[in-house]
């Protein structure tokens, strides 16, 4: 009886495999993920249709936002400060962008501080995503190219990379 005891202590010490990363039910895409707003104006309502109530109105083109859910033809999203709700799918994009979370980031010439800086840009700009190392962002914006930390904007995920 202890021996079948131990074996079973020792089968619950083993770690549990990693789950694969969600999907969308509709699209079949990872949940969570980065898309942009399409529109430049969106309306964000409190469920996924047009019988719900709009909580407010997103009126910034290109902003970046992240897919936490999927209904249909609808999105539930969350800007960078945790306010959100559910767009249409139609008013989103794929293509990728950022905003600087730090006010004045450098871009760099190449993923290096000790390289020369292309441009700083102020908290709040938004930024074009190009690729993406663990530390560095490549960054397209206001027609300057450059390399930023990671950690400096938001709308790409801490372990992501793009190529």
């Amino acid at each position: 009886m202890r021996s079948l005891i131990a074996a079973f202590l020792s089968l619950s010490l083993v770690a549990p495999v990693a789950e694969a990363a969600e999907k969308g039910p509709v699209t079949n895409l990872p949940l969570p993920r980065y898309v942009s707003m399409k529109a430049a104006e969106g309306n964000v309502r409190r469920g996924p249709s047009l019988s719900h109530r709009i909580d407010w109105v997103f009126k910034r083109r290109d902003m970046p936002l992240e897919v936490t859910a999927e209904f249909g033809h609808w999105r539930r999203v969350r800007d960078r400060d945790g306010a959100g709700g559910w767009v249409h799918y139609s008013l989103l994009s794929g293509v990728r962008t950022v905003v600087v979370e730090e006010d004045m980031t450098p871009l760099y010439q190449r993923a290096d501080t000790n390289s020369g800086i292309n441009a700083r840009l102020q908290a709040g700009v938004i930024a074009r995503l190009d690729e993406c190392g663990i530390d560095w962002c490549r960054l397209i914006a206001d027609g300057y190219k450059g390399w930023a930390p990671k950690t400096a904007v938001w709308g790409v995920g801490p372990e992501e990379i793009r190529d």
